[in-house]
């Protein structure tokens, strides 16, 4: 009898607990499956360029060392430094007084030769003389007036002149000092007309040829100023995969300084009518990349090729289609299965 009553009450507790869970669970809120708020860009087509931005420097057009061909006591010197001089003016004069001794012993010595030819030539006339005697006296004035030129010559390299239009450096020399070839006067510069000199990646070197027009900036000047390509170098640096680049830069503005850095911004590449999404649409892959393209109301993961791009807009060659709506926000949240409401369409 005891055994039933232990059986008949753990029965009745056990279906209390059921009735209990049963009314505890029919009280909880249904689950739902909410959706996840993105936004959308509807695909379109725009003009579209590749642009990076390399460093560069500016030089002078032209750079040259000056040096004496000769070596010599400079007795003079006939530039300011830091001045403009002009092409074939008088920088440094050399010590000649020795060589236009030479030149005025030869001048003498030609003046009497050639006196002598004319009375060789008198004397021709009546056979006082023979022809050889006439042509060896001509051949003594033309030794005269070779050695003229030779010493001419000697005494123009004791004369030190600007090569070209250009602005003078600092002096490296005194009155008085002895100077050799290997000894620099100063350095001349052309600084009216300056070169841009860069390097750009190697898979970029087909598109730089003469002629193709560039900008760039200096650090303290909001100016944007441009450029001509003049030549490339011949080779790809080994070390670097780089090839060096050098324009011409139009125009003279005070501003723009040799050894001054630049910024060069390069237009690689151009479509004109390229299809394009913003960048952050871009989901990249291991082998690959995708996008998500919002389509009947779900979700679909397609796999896109894409081309050039700029800071906002990447071009899509393959995958999607002018008018697609692409998703851009949210994108961690989304999957294959999942329901999306747009918040914004741009």
């Amino acid at each position: 009898m005891k055994i039933l009553y232990i059986i008949t009450v753990s029965t009745l507790i056990a279906a209390s607990c059921t009735s209990k869970k049963e009314k505890s669970d029919s009280s909880l809120p249904p689950v739902r499956n909410y959706a996840v708020q993105a936004e959308a860009f509807v695909a379109k087509t725009i003009a579209l360029s590749e642009d990076i931005q390399v460093a560069g420097s500016l030089a002078p057009a032209e750079g040259t060392d000056i040096r004496p061909e000769i070596s010599g006591r400079v007795v003079g010197i006939y530039f300011k430094e830091g001045s403009n001089v002009q092409k074939g003016v008088l920088l440094a004069k050399l010590f000649d007084d020795d060589l236009q001794a030479q030149l005025k012993k030869l001048e003498v010595q030609l003046e009497i030769n050639e006196k002598t030819v004319e009375r060789y030539k008198a004397l021709l006339k009546i056979q006082g003389i023979s022809q050889q005697d006439v042509d060896l006296s001509e051949l003594q004035v033309n030794n005269n007036k070779a050695d003229i030129a030779l010493i001419k010559v000697s005494i123009a390299k004791t004369e030190i002149r600007a090569p070209y239009n250009g602005r003078i450096g600092l002096r490296n020399i005194s009155l008085g000092a002895y100077v050799s070839p290997s000894d620099v006067i100063a350095t001349i510069r052309q600084v009216n007309q300056l070169k841009l000199e860069f390097t750009v990646p190697e898979k970029y070197s087909t598109t730089f040829t003469p002629g193709k027009k560039i900008s760039f900036t200096i650090d303290g000047v909001q100016q944007n100023f441009d450029a001509t390509v003049l030549a490339t170098e011949h080779f790809i640096d080994a070390n670097t995969r780089s090839l060096t680049v050098k324009g011409l830069v139009k125009g003279n503005h005070p501003s723009l300084v040799p050894g001054a850095f630049a910024k060069v911004a390069l237009d690689i590449d151009k479509e004109n009518n390229a299809i394009v999404v913003p960048t952050q649409a871009i989901i990249p892959l291991s082998r690959g990349k995708e996008v998500i393209v919002y389509k009947n109301g779900t979700p679909q993961f397609i796999p896109v090729t894409t081309g050039i791009r700029d800071s906002t807009y990447i071009q899509i060659i393959k995958g999607i289609s002018l008018g697609d709506t692409v998703l851009v926000s949210g994108l961690m949240a989304i999957k294959p299965n999942s329901q999306v409401q747009l918040s914004k369409i741009n």
